[in-house]
């Protein structure tokens, strides 16, 4: 049975730090593309962050570039994203998702619909 539990979301002030974490059971995350995706107040779900099946791609939307950074650690078979320098604007609920298993190793998704699993979500709250 597939699981993605989130954890490490909270309230932090601005210029602060997360790190955001997605264990996952039911499979190997080294095996599948991973993302990270949040969805704002009032707005639709958008991409955040993604890594390859093989670990050698990664991707960032441009908002998030030079401060957010995904990894995972195999050997916990945990997805991670590290969040600095927070802005009010990065105030949203998060969600990794795993992507379908057929891809390029090193091809990363954006699109949502690709996912066909998602963990719960996490509040992240960026405020002073």
């Amino acid at each position: 049975q597939v699981q993605l539990v989130e954890s490490g979301g909270g309230l932090v002030q601005p210029g602060g730090s997360l790190r955001l974490s997605c264990a996952a059971s039911g499979f190997t995350v080294s095996s599948y593309p991973m993302a990270w995706f949040r969805r704002a107040p009032g707005k639709e779900r958008e991409f955040v962050s993604g890594i390859a099946w093989s670990g050698a791609s990664t991707r960032y939307a441009d908002s998030v570039k030079g401060r957010f950074t995904i990894s995972r650690d195999n050997a916990k078979n945990t997805v991670y994203l590290q969040m600095n320098s927070l802005k009010p604007e990065d105030t949203a609920v998060y969600f990794c998702a795993r992507g379908p298993g057929s891809l390029s190793g090193n091809y990363v998704p954006v699109v949502s619909s690709m996912y066909n699993y998602w963990a719960q979500g996490t509040q992240v709250t960026v405020s002073s």
